[in-house]
């Protein structure tokens, strides 16, 4: 994996982006050259429409972003690639006919050449897929792994090395205590002359140590060599971030938070921008969305008692308590002795129309409010009520990390983890705050923004 502003990307997926990329570039300038003959117009060098190629490329691959086409799925079935790639191209229309109306015009296509380009492009995109897309997907883009243990842990590195998607392949299991047996094909450490010359032997790019007992069980001597030979050594928590994309609570401990990288305070200038950023999206939001809220204020009043919209205190920034803003989805009894009630699978205190609007994510409009008045972003740590955090903080560590950072509308989790209402699910999704909270950069920001539009367009996780 390739590490980028903190977030590590796979390099099949870093290869193909950019590959997609030349290919956008290059039909955008294909359908200027077209176009260009069919009025008679002469066709002048490329670079003296360098900003029109490169909008073209970077609004469809936003969409392509957006829509999941980088995603696991994708890689794995042409079938559900060649769709996202389709979906993806009728909302790189809609925004490239947004760009065309609020740039100026020597900064987009014109209209009848994005139309062409967006043709051309979608069959070269699905080209590529059709011919290529066993190669990105298959054993050539992933790692070999050796581990170093064959208890519980190694066990888990197993299973997760046979998910569908996985970028890692472990060629071989070293058993460094005689009573170490989860995995069986695991090969016993006395058995091996030379640990280093077995890495090398077997092409091994990293190794990993899952040790069930680490106290006076670090092979330091066998680490150090193989880390000269120049194979990437690591320990199983830090291995489960970049592979998983959450901090992974059963294996991590408070010395490997402290020490490990993350958590910088110096994102004073990100801050600030984030903040521009919520101020200026939220009021925008408001001022073209208030009509629809209104709409759909007015849909709930006449489908059921109570007021429309819905408030309710939540736990935010440092464990301070805001008010929540959202349009009431549940009918006005939902939880008649005042107790908080986790939502549950077609949850029947949902009305019909609330059912629409949290699909839709209408219901989500109003808290723009509360993120214009800074108790909340746009990007954070989904906000939850002070009873569901007391219980939750009694079973689950380190879940009082999660508002060290600002709640927000949508997040990691979001994105990553379909809604749950477990004690289980509660800890993914805090594993993927903590993610959140540890390697916060605006690059994540900007891919949660663009892939809460596949979670609205694909519904998931929405209850």
């Amino acid at each position: 994996m390739v590490r980028i502003f903190k977030h590590y990307v796979p390099h099949a997926v870093l290869l193909l982006g950019l590959l997609d990329f030349v290919l956008l570039v290059c039909s955008a300038e294909a359908a200027w050259i077209i176009r260009a003959r069919q009025i008679g117009m002469d066709v002048d060098a490329m670079s003296n429409r360098a900003m029109p190629l490169v909008s073209f490329a970077t609004a469809l691959q936003a969409a392509m972003m957006a829509v999941g086409v980088y995603g696991t799925g994708a890689l794995q079935s042409r079938r559900h690639a060649i769709s996202r790639i389709m979906a993806a191209s009728l909302l790189g229309v809609i925004g490239l006919a947004l760009l065309y109306f609020l740039l100026s015009p020597g900064w987009t296509l014109w209209r009848s050449n994005s139309l062409y380009a967006t043709a051309i492009a979608t069959c070269a995109l699905i080209l590529v897929r059709l011919s290529l897309g066993s190669v990105f997907a298959g054993e050539g883009f992933r790692r070999r792994v050796i581990v170093l243990g064959a208890g519980p842990r190694a066990d888990r590195l197993r299973k997760l090395a046979q998910r569908r998607g996985s970028g890692f392949v472990v060629v071989s299991y070293v058993a460094m205590r005689d009573n170490e047996k989860a995995v069986k094909e695991a090969v016993s450490r006395d058995t091996i002359p030379n640990l280093a010359d077995h890495v090398v032997r077997l092409a091994a790019s990293e190794v990993v140590l899952a040790l069930d007992e680490r106290r006076n069980a670090i092979p330091m001597a066998d680490l150090l060599r193989i880390k000269t030979t120049g194979v990437h050594v690591n320990e199983l928590s830090s291995f489960l971030e970049r592979e998983t994309g959450r901090i992974d609570l059963d294996s991590v401990n408070p010395s490997w938070l402290i020490f490990s990288d993350g958590f910088s305070a110096g994102r004073r200038l990100s801050s600030i921008g984030k903040r521009a950023f919520d101020v200026l999206v939220s009021a925008t939001l408001l001022l073209f969305t208030w009509p629809l809220i209104l709409l759909a204020a007015l849909l709930v009043k006449l489908e059921s008692e109570g007021p429309a919209f819905y408030r309710q205190q939540r736990v935010g920034l440092y464990g301070q308590e805001f008010w929540i803003i959202k349009l009431r989805t549940m009918k006005q009894d939902a939880e008649p002795d005042g107790n908080a009630v986790w939502a549950e699978k077609d949850d029947p205190r949902v009305t019909r129309l609330g059912y629409w609007l949290r699909k839709l994510r209408i219901d989500e409009l109003p808290q723009c409010w509360v993120v214009l008045k800074g108790d909340m972003s746009f990007v954070g740590p989904r906000p939850e009520r002070r009873q569901f955090v007391e219980e939750l903080e009694k079973s689950l560590r380190y879940y009082a990390e999660r508002h060290m950072v600002k709640p927000g509308i949508t997040g990691w989790a979001q994105i990553n983890y379909p809604y749950g209402a477990s004690l289980e699910d509660a800890q993914h999704k805090l594993e993927y705050d903590l993610y959140y909270a540890k390697n916060y950069t605006p690059f994540l920001d900007i891919l949660i923004l663009l892939q809460t539009v596949r979670v609205i367009l694909w519904h998931e996780g929405a209850r």
